[in-house]
């Protein structure tokens, strides 16, 4: 049986239930900490999965949710954003997001980050998003992605 009570997913609940909707978290007995790992445990294209990316720009934690098809270009999109994007180091993400790699949401962080939603992600009706924890995901739109996080659609890769 797995355990379903992990603080960073009542995060991400919370933060759902608070932009009206009620999360159908699901919990996987393995860990999905890649995109085709959760595209199998689900049973759907790696695409409809939204990677939660961190990194920085100019220094600032910046979230990138990309299809889970690609990968994100940096240099481009930095080129594209008028800065320097890098790797975020595991001790930025875990402070900018309260959540650790592999797991992390597109919401339910401490405060607002700055947030880029993949374009790709709008080629499928349903899409996966991290939940807060390894073991979880939910649910949603790309609509709904762009609408809770505040985030800014765009394409992330050439």
């Amino acid at each position: 049986m797995v355990n379903t009570a992990h603080p960073s997913v009542d995060r991400v609940r919370d933060a759902l239930r608070a932009h009206g909707i009620d999360p159908e978290i699901r919990w996987f007995d393995d860990a999905a900490t890649t995109a085709a790992a959760a595209a199998e445990a689900l049973g759907v294209d790696v695409g409809a999965i939204a990677n939660s990316l961190v990194f920085t720009l100019d220094g600032e934690p910046l979230l990138v949710l990309t299809s889970g098809a690609h990968r994100v270009d940096a240099a481009w999109l930095g080129d594209r954003l008028g800065g320097t994007i890098g790797p975020a180091s595991k001790d930025l993400v875990k402070q900018a997001t309260g959540q650790v790699i592999g797991g992390v949401a597109p919401l339910g962080h401490p405060s607002p980050l700055r947030t880029l939603v993949d374009v790709a992600l709008a080629e499928f009706p349903v899409v996966w998003a991290a939940a807060g924890h390894a073991h979880t995901v939910f649910p949603t739109t790309f609509d709904e992605l762009v609408r809770i996080t505040g985030g800014e659609a765009t394409a992330v890769a050439t």
